[in-house]
């Protein structure tokens, strides 16, 4: 094993995909949440809108939307997310876009997760709160949000899994991720095959394995009792 550490930038492989799935996480969570209140409002187009992306993104693969994110969005249409001028912009533009898309992506499942929480919120309360003279968006953040957030913790956790799980997908833009480093390994040194796949196949255990217990745990806890 100290012989791939010794040729590869394991550590780094690792790191960037932490960064790739911590900071795709955060912007599907605000993508997320934000197209689960457009399908929950009163307004028919924005449910239209809402319900248009959830059906089009979740049905569209992954590698699709980062393929198009790096070949349309940045060279097609030059829409640079790094200083041009520095002697990393393309691995810097391939990073960022691969979290834009993998942000995108995930939204539509985030969405659909927080959509699921507020459905287990009885109606009665969000009618209780607009008698009392509470506008949407004052019932939406203070009555039915937080439930729904609450009931939505398990969910989230199986989206948060295959979020990590599918930065490996970022591989086929060029993104230097621990499935590159696998890739080259394998490429390289055919003879340390078993230990490269025992090697990734435990970082993304390590990942992955307490967030699910974490979460299921904090799931528990949260629980609103009816």
């Amino acid at each position: 094993m100290n012989e791939l550490f010794q040729q590869f930038d394991v550590w780094g492989a690792f790191w960037l995909t932490i960064k790739l799935a911590a900071f795709s996480l955060v912007g599907a969570m605000v993508i997320g949440t934000i197209v689960a209140i457009m399908r929950v409002s009163p307004v028919a187009m924005f449910r239209f809108v809402g319900a248009a992306y959830v059906n089009i993104i979740r049905n569209t693969p992954l590698t699709l939307i980062l393929t198009f994110t790096i070949f349309v969005m940045l060279y097609d249409l030059g829409i640079n997310l790094a200083d041009e001028a520095s002697p990393t912009s393309i691995a810097d533009n391939g990073v960022r876009w691969a979290i834009v898309g993998l942000a995108v992506y995930h939204a539509a499942f985030v969405c659909e997760a927080i959509r699921s929480g507020i459905n287990t919120v009885p109606p009665g309360q969000a009618e209780a709160a607009r008698s009392l003279g509470l506008t949407f968006t004052q019932n939406l953040t203070n009555v039915v949000l937080p439930q729904a957030l609450r009931g939505a913790i398990t969910p989230l956790a199986s989206v948060t899994i295959a979020l990590i799980k599918n930065t490996t997908v970022a591989a086929a833009i060029g993104v230097a991720e621990t499935a590159a480093l696998m890739s080259s390994a394998i490429e390289l040194r055919a003879d340390l095959n078993y230990v490269t796949f025992a090697l990734v196949a435990g970082f993304f255990i390590i990942v992955t394995l307490p967030i699910g217990i974490g979460l299921t745990s904090l799931s528990r806890r949260m629980a609103v009792k009816r």
